[in-house]
């Protein structure tokens, strides 16, 4: 069983997917889903939920490991056609994660009470995003 998922983000931050997610997989069964984001400028991640303080915590983060290219520090970057936030987006895709993997029991996740599943945006504007997903039964 496979799925795209269309996001719509709204420029940087965690945008959390996972109740489209779990409607997708009511009723499959036991096994694992693994989703992908098939974009070098954005990322996936199992983060708290409850708290929002925590998102914008990473998202405040992350800019300050890597900043825009306009900044002094970042000078060194070569990729900037693209604009200041780019090459920076490509670099925070790189260490963060870009597919997942989490098990399946009784077609629901098995994730923690405040986790929850996020694309990461990294680019300033808002973008459209596609998560791949692939259900595996054991």
């Amino acid at each position: 069983m496979h799925e795209t998922f269309k996001i719509t983000t709204s420029g940087p931050g965690l945008h959390e997917i996972t109740a489209e997610v779990a409607a997708w997989l009511r009723g499959a069964g036991d096994g694992l889903v693994t989703l992908f984001i098939r974009h070098t400028s954005a990322s996936l991640l199992v983060q708290e939920n409850a708290d929002p303080d925590v998102r914008r915590d990473l998202v405040a983060y992350f800019d300050r490991l890597v900043p825009p290219s306009d900044t002094p520090a970042m000078s060194y970057l070569t990729h900037t056609y693209e604009g200041p936030d780019d090459m920076p987006a490509h670099i925070k895709a790189a260490v963060m994660p870009v597919s997942l993997s989490i098990p399946v029991i009784g077609g629901r996740m098995v994730l923690g009470t405040w986790q929850g599943i996020y694309v990461v945006e990294h680019r300033r504007r808002p973008h459209s995003r596609e998560v791949a997903a692939l259900f595996s039964a054991v």
